[in-house]
Order: C-alpha cells, then sequence, then structure tokens
C-alpha cells in the first residue's frame, strides 16, 4: 500500500520476531490502516524455523508531522522500532512528581533505551511509569516517584520494545494463553497449572498469590494452607478482609456470619467478624497473634509459621482493619511492588480491585493466572494490558482443592516446621 502524494510525513520503522505466530504483523498493517495512515513493506524476511525471527522494514506515512509522531507510539508496544539508530532524548524533570510533556509512557513489555551508542535494558518494567536515566542505568519510575533533575526519557527516538512472543512449540503457558474459558475441563486446566508451578520452584522461582476473601467464603482455605505447607506459595498479597474472614473462620468458624460446615447463618453471626479484628489487634497484631496462640489455624498462621513474605493492602470500605493492614494507598503499592520484584509466576483468586492493581505492577513476562467465577474480571484484567493472563472460570474453592491434590501428593519445596 504505497502512500499517497497527500501523505507528505514518513519515517521508516523494523521489527523483528516471531511476527507470524504471534499475529504481530497484522495489528501493526491494522494499527497504520487505523490512524489514518499508509505503509509499504521495504523488506520482510520469513523466519523458517522455530528458533528463526521474521524481520519487516516499513515505511509509514501520514498526512501529518504530529500525526506520525502518533503512530509511531501506537506502534512501538508491537515491537516496532525508528530504523535509523539514535540516542534517546533525555530531559530533566522540572520538579517532584512532573515531566516534560513528551515524555515516554511505559508499557510493560521488555524496553531497551540507547544511551551514549550502546542499548540499555530497562530496569523494573511496569506499565505506566516513565523511565529515568542515571548513567548508564534506566528504570521504570511512577511519575509520583520523580523527582527535580532526573533525565527522563522522551520523545520515541531510542526506544526499543519486544512484545512477548507466541512460540509455535510453546505448550503449558499458551494452553490458554490471553482466553477465558468455562467451557474447558477444569481439571485439566488445574493439572497444567500444577505442572507450571512445579517447574518455576525447580527454577527457583518464587510464586505470588494475590487472594480475595472467597477464598474462605469458598472454602478453600485449608486447602490454600496446604499449598502454603507444601512451599508454593512465596508471597500473598491481599486486602483486610482476607485476613479478616480467615480468622472469622479460625476462632469462630463462621465467613461473614456463615457456617461453613453447615452453609447456614449463624445466630449473631454478623457480629464474628469485628469479634475476629478485635482479638487479633488486642494481641498486637497477625504475628503476635499466632505467637500468643490467639490463632493456631488459618491461611495467615501458615504464613507466619512458613515465612511467606504478606501484604494487606487497605480500602475505603474495611472494617477494623486489622493492625497489619497497610492503610496509606501509596505505601501499599510500593510494598506489593516490592514483595513483586522477581517473582517468576503469579496466582489471582478472585479479586478484581487487587488483581488488576497487581496486574500494573508486573512486566509482561511473568505468568499470570487468574481464577474467578466471573469471566468479566478475567477479560478486565487482560484488557488492563496485562496479556499475559491466563483465565480459569470455575469456583475458587474447588479450583484450591484441585490444585492442593495435585501439588501437595509430591515432596513438598519447602519443610514446614509447626
Amino acid at each position: 500500500m504505497p502512500a499517497p502524494e497527500t501523505h507528505a510525513h514518513s519515517a521508516v520503522v523494523a521489527a523483528e520476531g516471531h511476527l507470524i505466530d504471534s499475529q504481530l504483523l497484522n495489528e501493526i498493517f491494522d494499527t497504520v490502516i487505523e490512524e489514518g495512515a499508509a505503509f509499504e513493506v521495504l523488506h520482510f524476511d520469513i523466519g523458517r524455523t522455530n528458533q528463526d525471527f521474521s524481520r519487516l522494514t516499513l515505511k509509514v506515512s501520514t498526512t501529518s508531522g504530529p500525526a506520525l509522531a502518533h503512530l509511531l507510539e501506537a506502534l512501538i508496544p508491537l515491537g516496532c522500532h525508528v530504523a535509523v539508530e539514535q540516542d534517546a532524548r533525555l530531559r530533566p524533570a522540572e520538579r517532584d512528581g512532573c515531566v516534560p510533556d513528551d515524555f515516554y509512557s511505559t508499557t510493560n513489555q521488555r524496553t531497551q533505551v540507547r544511551v551514549g551508542g550502546t542499548w540499555v535494558d530497562v530496569d523494573r518494567q511496569r506499565m505506566d511509569a516513565v523511565i529515568v536515566v542515571e548513567g548508564r542505568r534506566a528504570t521504570c519510575r511512577k511519575l509520583r516517584d520523580v523527582r527535580t533533575g532526573d533525565r527522563v526519557v522522551c520523545g520515541l527516538d531510542g526506544l526499543r520494545v519486544t512484545p512477548e512472543f507466541r512460540d509455535r512449540d510453546r505448550a503449558d503457558f499458551a494452553f490458554m494463553s490471553n482466553d477465558v474459558s468455562s467451557e474447558r475441563r477444569v481439571e485439566v486446566s488445574v493439572a497444567r497449572i500444577a505442572r507450571m508451578m512445579r517447574d518455576a520452584k525447580a527454577r527457583g522461582e518464587r510464586i505470588a498469590f494475590v487472594a480475595g476473601p472467597v477464598v474462605v467464603h469458598t472454602g478453600g482455605g485449608a486447602y490454600f494452607a496446604q499449598l502454603i505447607r507444601g512451599g508454593y506459595v512465596d508471597v500473598l498479597l491481599a486486602g483486610n478482609a482476607l485476613a479478616v474472614h480467615d480468622a472469622e473462620q479460625a476462632l469462630f468458624g463462621t465467613s461473614l456470619g456463615v457456617d461453613l460446615e453447615a452453609g447456614a447463618p449463624v445466630h449473631g453471626g454478623h457480629r464474628h467478624h469485628m469479634r475476629a479484628i478485635n482479638a487479633i489487634n488486642r494481641a498486637g497484631g497477625i504475628r503476635a497473634a499466632v505467637e500468643q496462640r490467639v490463632l493456631t489455624t488459618g491461611v495467615m498462621v501458615e504464613c507466619v509459621r512458613a515465612g511467606v513474605e504478606y501484604v494487606l493492602a487497605g480500602s475505603i470500605r474495611d472494617d477494623g482493619p486489622i493492625a497489619d493492614t497497610v492503610t496509606d494507598i501509596v505505601e501499599a503499592q510500593n510494598r506489593y511492588a516490592a514483595a513483586l520484584a522477581g517473582v517468576g509466576m503469579v496466582v489471582v483468586l478472585s479479586t478484581m480491585l487487587h488483581g488488576i492493581g497487581v496486574g500494573n505492577m508486573l512486566p509482561a513476562w511473568v505468568p499470570v493466572i487468574c481464577v474467578d467465577i466471573n469471566p468479566a474480571v478475567v477479560t478486565k484484567l487482560a484488557d488492563r494490558g496485562s496479556s499475559q493472563t491466563i483465565g480459569l472460570v470455575t469456583d475458587v474453592g474447588l479450583f484450591l482443592h484441585l490444585l492442593a491434590a495435585h501439588l501437595t501428593t509430591s515432596a513438598a519445596v519447602r519443610p514446614h516446621e509447626a
């Protein structure tokens, strides 16, 4: 599709990778057309084997300079970069929490910037951040963390983004990648997820769980505790409610005032969660409650005993909250991000709020398993840009039951000491 005469502004971009298998080639062409631009394929070399990359050189043309800049910005997340290599444009931040208007807003894809003629990997990759360059190091930084004088990457020169490609022969992660279906056999899906978790632990990677109170409400707490004892939970990220209802079940046998064995409300049960909060806070927090044997069973007890790192982030609707809950939302975000550093896999259990928050913090190469009875929750997480999300639509209690059965029948990867 050669450029008509009205498309006087042009640039040459290049891309390489599994462009056909990952459908990126079509996305690149579609993006150009949707932007009202034109393209001309200057060179295209198709990879011949599973390991070979395809290589594309494309001339794109628009009717104006701003339109060209907008198009190039849209193509960068698809793996395109300006073919003529230049150093990234760095501009100083004029004041704290504020950057030049043409700052580059990051994606969660692998990113490099060109500094002093050398391509540098960007650290702490995440979406919706800026890139700050210090010497030969480039780092993603939240806007609120930018300080006066920080050198911020602006414009689109000297930037390379590498999407996560879908390999021809990739198995486990690809089996439901970027897909949501409640019709698949849950047992098959859980078996594959269990294999992914075993493989992650065999590689020495940490696994993080992001869990909502539905874990307790659906009777999944006991199975989750088995996973903790088995060494498959290294980080637990949740809100106040998970810890509250976990403690409520441990102290009173109820969750939201409902007897989980009988499945019926208990007289006066609506007060149980408040009494649980009071008991934990009187002890001085969760860890103290475990040490004083106020709490002797439950998910949080197992986390304390196994040394699992946990962060509870507060919200506007919290009762109490429990003393451990971080009520400063910025501090909670920072502690979540710190806990997620270097994790190799994340499992989100029926919590849209915290699941989306965590998805925003992760680089694209960390697989995310999202389990929820509501398919809209999984779809929303993927729509936010977390394209590495695997969606499994099922009851969380059933999922944990099946997962524990797969993983705790073999030797634990971390010995548990009571």
